[in-house]
């Protein structure tokens, strides 16, 4: 009996480990310690995709248990001792034209709303502002289009240089100011290699090409920091080029775009400072 108390109380606590894993709190735009779900959606293409997503989790948990039960009954009901003298069927019409036609109806149901929500994530319309993402080895570069001038650099705090409350690995020297409530046509590309321009908030994630000018946008719900990470391996440092957002009120946007335009927009190229990557001999 013991043994047996013992074993429920380990199920009991792996259980609870289980359940609460991915519920730990964190500040919005940005990960939490064990979390097994998406960031939170703060845009809505971000919304649409966490809906597409809970509906394949239906369909992926519906056709998993179907086959389970198919499986366990296909092994208790057709093995040696329950059926000593076995069928000797070859095909099945019906079950053969079941097993085509079902599947390629689950494609149709997926495939629609696949498309939709591709298609509503590639592009807007009449966009209110135009940000342009530009990837570094190993840093973004920003410049507002609708600002003549306006463009700087977002380089990673090192650990010495990060403020109170500010994370470790995802925070930089100057974050990108964008009002909330407005679509943002985001161009993307890069200077060097190939980087990836993603942030799990806003359902954002466009690769960076040389050459090539990808498009892609946004609309922030709520105020606050976000932060995203290059997604593309793109060199030494791939690991410490973050992206940060503040997003503010579209009155102190405007407030904000005077001071920047002062110590931005100066006609010269931003200072670039981060940490270079040193070699270091073999022990």
């Amino acid at each position: 009996m013991g043994m047996v108390r013992n074993l429920v109380a380990f199920i009991a606590v792996i259980a609870g480990t289980v359940l609460t894993m991915g519920t730990a709190t964190a500040e919005q735009g940005q990960p939490a310690p064990w979390q097994m779900t998406f960031q939170q959606a703060f845009s809505p293409v971000a919304a649409e995709q966490h809906v597409f997503h809970d509906m394949l989790l239906w369909i992926i948990s519906a056709i998993s248990i179907f086959v389970l039960v198919l499986l366990v009954y296909v092994i208790l009901r057709f093995n040696k001792r329950a059926n000593p003298n076995p069928s000797k069927t070859s095909h099945n019409t019906f079950i053969e034209i079941i097993w085509t036609v079902v599947p390629i109806m689950i494609l149709i149901v997926i495939m629609i709303p696949s498309l939709k929500l591709l298609y509503y994530g590639d592009r807007i319309e009449t966009p209110d502002m135009t940000l342009k993402a530009i990837g570094y080895q190993w840093y973004w570069g920003y410049e507002y289009m609708d600002e003549e001038g306006l463009a700087f650099d977002a380089v990673m705090l090192e650990k010495d240089e990060l403020k109170p409350g500010q994370p470790r690995l995802l925070a930089t020297d100057n974050a990108i100011v964008l009002p909330i409530e407005t679509n943002i046509r985001v161009l993307v590309t890069a200077e060097d290699v190939l980087h990836s321009w993603a942030l799990p908030a806003f359902g954002v994630k466009m690769d960076a090409v040389p050459g090539r000018l990808n498009e892609t946008w946004m609309r922030i719900d709520k105020e606050g920091m976000y932060y995203g990470q290059c997604s593309e391996l793109c060199g030494a440092r791939h690991g410490f080029m973050p992206i940060m957002i503040k997003a503010v009120s579209k009155e102190d946007y405007a407030k904000w775009l005077v001071e920047a335009k002062k110590e931005f927009a100066s006609g010269g190229a931003p200072a670039i400072k981060f940490a270079q990557v040193t070699s270091t001999s073999a022990e």
